[in-house]
């Protein structure tokens, strides 16, 4: 379907979403970045460029970091994700609990529209 939609650039959105992350008491935690290859920061820059130029990410002084780590997709590109591992840690869990995803596929079963679930 790439003739009907632009898929050379990641959407825009335009939903502001707020979580809370209760961390308690405990004092920020930063991370610095994992070391990388010439090649992997310049694959870094350049995703980070697209990701900001579009709106998706932006420009932050927060005390809390977690680094950035980039995945090979299947095709070859390239994913950037947050290890938040030491957050995690930290982070009193939600009691609510998440749909299971058998659950979510049935509910599938009836829609008009489909998409690539591309974890």
């Amino acid at each position: 379907y790439g003739k009907l939609f632009d898929i050379s650039e990641p959407p825009k959105i335009d939903i502001t979403l707020k979580n809370a992350i209760d961390t308690g008491t405990h004092r920020p935690i930063h991370t610095p970045p994992y070391r990388k290859s010439n090649k992997d920061q310049e694959t870094l820059r350049k995703e980070t460029d697209k990701l900001m130029g579009s709106g998706i990410i932006e420009h932050s002084t927060f005390p809390w970091s977690s680094p950035v780590v980039s995945v090979k997709k299947k095709d070859g590109t390239t994913r950037l994700c947050v290890d938040y591992r030491r957050l995690n840690q930290i982070t009193t869990k939600d009691a609510f609990p998440l749909p299971r995803i058998d659950d979510i596929y049935d509910q599938l079963t009836t829609a008009t529209y489909f998409t690539k679930f591309d974890f």
